[in-house]
């Protein structure tokens, strides 16, 4: 058996990993200001389908115009991958997510229930064998305890979380982080853009399919252009840009490392709150930050990229 792809790519420059990092901490915690726009009007599933696969013909063409059609090319196994990567990551973790939220999940609770995802990713790695380090599971248990203060502090007024919709958000954490464990163990192909492109079209073409057989139906003629251009932001942004810098980083870092987007991403949210609807910037929120912040920081000096060691002179 041929040894994984995984495990004879070169190791990735620290620069680019950093780079990719910003770009998942920064456009993803953005997009939860755009969904909860999008989700005003469109329904949660086609909504998040359309986006999908939009952003996939369109990374799709430009990757031909670069490289041609044979460079999308894939073999059945690597396809079977990619698709299964498309369930969890699009289908499960994204899709379900909107539905919680149209289900009455708030946002910040949400966060804090999507951000339980460094912590099922370490159980999987628990679970396999793999042992992470001391400090890997203090980072993401400070993590989790810097964000629940962050949430709970602030909303200490805020109505329950309906219990179907947490529970769906839950099911959503859990299936978005197995897929992020597993991407590395699967047959796919070593380009990540392709592989972006085939996760993208086959999990949008299952929300879309999910979005119908549940009833919902597009009303085209009703959105107004604030919804649209939410929906253009997902499409560019969260989708060809993030999802793609994401995919790219299941690759080529560590998983504790990737999956520090899961605390930072409430608190850029927070932050645009603050800065595009007025909203107050509490207590709760600069101590609950900090320690999300010093949880990343102990994450990244634990789990970072080691540059590759030098070839000895023969």
């Amino acid at each position: 058996m041929p040894a994984p792809v995984v495990t004879t790519r070169p190791a990735a420059a620290l620069g680019l990993v950093m780079t990719a990092l910003v770009v998942v901490y920064l456009v993803w915690g953005s997009t939860y200001l755009a969904i909860r726009v999008v989700v005003e009007d469109a329904p949660p599933l086609l909504g998040m389908g359309s986006r999908y696969a939009t952003a996939a013909v369109l990374l799709g063409l430009l990757l031909s115009l670069r490289g041609g059609l044979r460079r999308l090319l894939v073999t059945r196994r690597q396809l079977a991958g990619c698709a299964f990567l498309g369930l969890m990551l699009p289908v499960l973790g994204n899709g379900m997510v909107s539905v919680g939220e149209n289900l009455g999940a708030p946002s910040g609770i949400t966060a804090l229930l999507i951000a339980i995802a460094p912590l099922m990713i370490t159980l999987f790695r628990f679970a396999a064998g793999d042992r992470p380090r001391l400090l890997s599971l203090v980072g993401v248990l400070l993590g989790l305890a810097g964000l629940g203060y962050l949430v709970l502090a602030g909303r200490g007024a805020s109505e329950p979380v309906p219990l179907l919709a947490a529970g769906i958000v839950l099911l959503a954490s859990t299936c978005w982080a197995f897929g992020s464990w597993v991407q590395p163990r699967l047959p796919l192909p070593a380009d990540a853009f392709v592989m972006t492109v085939h996760e993208m079209w086959t999990g949008g073409l299952m929300l879309l399919a999910l979005g119908l057989a549940s009833g919902e139906r597009p009303d085209l003629a009703s959105y107004g252009a604030r919804t649209w251009l939410a929906w253009g932001y997902l499409v560019v942004f969260g989708s060809m840009l993030a999802f793609t810098a994401y995919v790219w980083l299941l690759s080529n870092a560590p998983i504790s490392l990737v999956a520090t987007y899961a605390y930072v991403n409430p608190v850029v949210a927070v932050l645009l709150g603050a800065l595009i609807l007025d909203e107050p910037v509490t207590s709760a929120v600069l101590v609950g930050g900090g320690i999300i912040v010093a949880a990343v920081a102990i994450v990244i000096s634990v789990e970072r990229p080691r540059r590759p060691a030098p070839l000895e002179d023969r």
